[in-house]
């Protein structure tokens, strides 16, 4: 029978994956403690950092549908459980990397999906999300305002036109 404080984690840690829409698996022997705690003050509101037991992680995970996290389930394991925008988690994650090459990012999981870590590097390539939508509103914007020039010049093409007809018509009528 499983012992009471193992139950535990493993509720706790299956609380942590329901609760989050990204998990971020990486291996991070090597490093201080001094650096785990930059590394999670980086991670900010965005995540939770959490050094994991393989096994335990391997139970809650299973338990909550979550399967593709087993094969990185190996050696010393920790997890950014992410409950914000996971490209900022995910670029937190690279440029502490990048300063740290012992934190190794193993892989991860997405709303379900299983994500390679170069695809979660690529993920990390993106914009915020904040970015993209101020881009996609950009970008109406200026498809309105073609619209509203396009609606405006009819108007006016059509009062040329009908000018233009008017000064012929009174130049035929006053030839005749």
């Amino acid at each position: 029978m499983a012992r009471p404080d193992k139950a535990a984690a493993v509720a706790e840690l299956e609380d942590m994956f329901r609760s989050s829409n990204a998990a971020v698996l990486t291996e991070y022997t090597g490093l201080t403690v001094a650096q785990l705690k930059t590394l999670r003050r980086s991670l900010g509101g965005n995540a939770q950092y959490a050094v994991v037991k393989n096994t335990l992680t391997k139970i809650a995970a299973n338990s909550v549908g979550i399967s593709a996290l087993d094969e990185h389930l190996a050696g010393s394991t920790a997890v950014a459980f992410v409950t914000g925008d996971p490209v900022e988690s995910a670029k937190a994650l690279r440029d502490f990397a990048k300063e740290n090459p012992k934190l190794v990012i193993k892989g991860g999981v997405l709303d379900g999906k299983a994500l390679s870590a170069d695809e979660i590097k690529k993920l990390a390539d993106l914009e915020s999300r904040e970015v993209l939508l101020a881009k996609l509103a950009g970008a109406m914007k200026g498809k309105q305002s073609q619209a509203a020039s396009l609606f405006q010049a009819l108007p006016t093409k059509l009062v040329r036109t009908v000018d233009a007809l008017r000064a012929k018509q009174a130049e035929q009528g006053g030839a005749e």
